[in-house]
């Protein structure tokens, strides 16, 4: 067999099941047909084969990001970027959002992005006043970095139709000052049934995807799993983009909106769409509902106290026998099934639905998924491993936000996001970064798995770390576990899609505390080499 492309003296990670390191690869169309020796993959070799001399640089399965909004994160770049290098203060952002106010016709929504009360010098919220100041003729969001808390103005107050009267939502807050007067800042359900009054237009959505789809290709992923958007029309308009190569990463999509997921859970399951449906480009994934909030908010729900606040205990969006009749239900009809769950008390109140579920309907080989898990005792472990979940944790948010969780959950840190004590349970967790809530950079991720250390070098729950091959397999081959896809993807092996990550350097010889530093030359899909940082040098 001649092949179209092949790769020579490489450190080819397979991430096989004896995590085998080999020299070379041959790509015929869209799958590997050789995986072993410079020697071997000779006979694979013809005139008009691509021989790529990969110079001892790293070749590696491409990414797989198993918890990402890609729809968010792709319209978040047309929004004022509050981790922007120069917004260091409310001040600089208040003037981003005035002089976006200049370019943007009356009555479009003015927009912001990832901001960080914490980040800024005022180490506060942007006040009711403050965006009325710049507009009461354009409706203007904030929204935080966790995605579940805004501050909005007096006109996206108006459009939302709250007012002082208006009753906190189940599972929200609209905040209100002593006096009983509105502040602009919205929490959890709150948050979320804003952003749908907030949406974007169609035109938006498409432009959005797209910018993200290249991002992400230039960082080496391959695969998402789309973590919910705002209802029918993100799925329609994925869809789209994937056929029309708009998307070009394959997608694995969640059945979640933002706001109100029970509801919409309820009408998907009901139209019989279930997880799986789909080709090895777009695929439908798990059933998805929100539990608790947000890990730095903080609005997470736990089972003790914030160490920040002895009195709270944090959001929960359902009771458990809410979660259960949606959830419970599309267990019983077959679907995978997860939730957003950050505090122990919500990853708790799920597991005993779990465990309800497969009583009532035995099934093997279900994989449900807990999304985020953010606080996962050990006693949680073990029912997660008896119940044979797939935890999906974020790997990169201590790097981001490790002093916050330290201030808010103290020694709870140690068992939060974790990744040795999965491994050592014999559990299959599955990395994700949940961008654009923090960077989307696998390799990003793999670095904070290893080191667990915030970006200012505190260690943050080191007790979690894990080795370089373990952190990858996070990324790679557990991430096609978590859609039921080990079997054409996540590893180099004979037969698998050609979906392929050459960095710029060996992973394995850089010194731990620098894999952040590594980067991704070349990405290729399907067996298509569809981003190249530098020239590929032929022999």
């Amino acid at each position: 067999m001649e092949a179209d492309i092949v790769f020579v003296n490489g450190e080819v990670i397979t991430v096989d099941q004896k995590n085998t390191v080999v020299e070379a690869v041959a790509v015929k169309d869209n799958r590997i047909v050789f995986v072993g020796l410079n020697q071997e993959v000779k006979s694979f070799i013809g005139e008009k084969t691509n021989v790529i001399d990969l110079q001892g640089k790293t070749l590696l399965p491409g990414f797989i990001d198993s918890h990402i909004h890609l729809m968010f994160y792709g319209v978040d770049q047309l929004a004022v970027n509050c981790k922007a290098e120069h917004i260091d203060s409310i001040e600089a952002l208040l003037k981003d959002l005035k002089k976006k106010s200049l370019e943007t016709p009356k009555g479009e929504w003015i927009r912001a992005c990832g901001f960080n009360e914490t980040a800024v010098k005022e180490k506060r919220y942007p006040t009711i006043a403050e965006l009325d100041a710049i507009s009461v003729e354009h409706p203007i969001i904030i929204s935080r970095t966790c995605n579940h808390i805004s501050v909005v103005n007096s006109k996206a107050l108006e459009l939302a139709q709250i007012n002082e009267n208006t009753p906190n939502p189940a599972g929200g807050v609209i905040e209100k000052d002593l006096e009983g007067r509105l502040t602009g800042k919205l929490m959890e359900a709150a948050n979320m049934a804003m952003t749908e009054v907030a949406s974007y237009t169609e035109d938006e959505l498409r432009k959005g995807m797209k910018i993200a789809s290249d991002h992400f290709v230039a960082a080496g992923i391959t695969s998402v799993h789309e973590a919910g958007g705002q209802g029918p029309d993100s799925y329609r308009l994925l869809q789209q983009a994937v056929k029309s190569r708009d998307i070009r990463v394959r997608v694995y999509a969640m059945i979640c909106q933002i706001n109100n997921s029970q509801e919409f859970v309820n009408k998907m399951v009901e139209a019989g769409v279930v997880t799986g449906t789909g080709d090895e480009r777009f695929k439908i994934g798990p059933a998805k509902m929100f539990t608790d909030g947000s890990s730095t908010g903080p609005t997470i729900a736990t089972r003790e106290p914030y160490s920040s606040d002895p009195n709270n205990y944090g959001i929960l969006y359902y009771s458990e026998e809410e979660i259960y009749r949606v959830l419970g239900e599309a267990h019983k009809k077959g679907y995978q099934i997860t939730v957003h769950a950050q505090g122990d008390k919500a990853i708790e109140m799920y597991l005993n639905c779990v465990e309800k579920a497969l009583e009532e309907s035995p099934r093997k080989n279900h994989r449900h998924r807990i999304e985020h898990a953010g606080i996962s005792s050990p006693d949680l472990q073990e029912r997660m491993k008896k119940l044979e979940i797939i935890p999906i944790p974020n790997p990169p948010f201590p790097y981001e936000f490790g002093e916050i969780y330290v201030n808010h959950y103290g020694d709870r840190v140690h068992h939060m996001y974790a990744a040795r004590d999965f491994i050592d349970c014999g559990i299959i967790a599955a990395g994700g970064s949940d961008a654009p809530v923090t960077d989307f950079n696998s390799l990003l991720g793999i670095h904070v798995a290893v080191n667990r250390k915030s970006q200012s070098g505190m260690e943050i729950g080191s007790s979690q770390s894990i080795s370089v091959m373990e952190a990858i397999k996070l990324y790679t081959w557990n991430g096609a576990y978590a859609s039921f896809e080990e079997e054409i993807k996540g590893s180099i092996e004979i037969g698998k899609l050609a979906d392929l990550v050459i960095l710029n350097d060996s992973i394995l010889n850089t010194i731990p505390d620098q894999i952040k530093d590594l980067k991704v030359e070349t990405t290729m899909i399907d067996g298509e080499i569809i981003y190249n940082k530098r020239e590929l040098v032929g022999i």
